[in-house]
C-alpha cells in the first residue's frame, strides 16, 4: 500500500471491532501526517496484521515479536494517551 494513498491507508484503519477503531483511526487522524516515511510504512505494516493480534497489542496483552510493530503500538497507545479521548 502506497504510504500517501491516505484514502486507502485510511481505509486499512478501519476495524471490525470497536475497540480498535478507537484507538488507531484516531491516530490516524491526528497523527499520521507529522509521521516520517519511515513511521508511515511501520504503521501500513501494522495495519496489516490480524484484527485479534491487534487487539491484544493495544490492549497489552501480548506485543509484536517485530520491534519497529512494537515501537509503533507504544507510540499510538503514548499520542492517544496523550491526546485523550476524542469523538470517532
Amino acid at each position: 500500500m502506497d504510504i500517501h494513498d491516505k484514502a486507502r491507508v485510511q481505509w486499512a484503519c478501519r476495524r471490525g471491532m470497536l475497540e480498535l477503531d478507537v484507538s488507531i483511526m484516531p491516530f490516524f487522524k491526528y497523527e499520521y501526517d507529522t509521521l516520517s516515511d519511515s513511521d508511515k510504512r511501520v504503521f501500513v505494516a501494522l495495519l496489516k496484521s490480524d484484527d485479534p493480534d491487534l487487539f491484544n497489542w493495544m490492549m497489552n496483552h501480548g506485543e509484536p515479536a517485530d520491534p519497529e510493530l512494537r515501537r509503533m503500538v507504544k507510540l499510538i497507545q503514548q499520542r492517544n494517551r496523550e491526546r485523550g479521548p476524542v469523538a470517532m
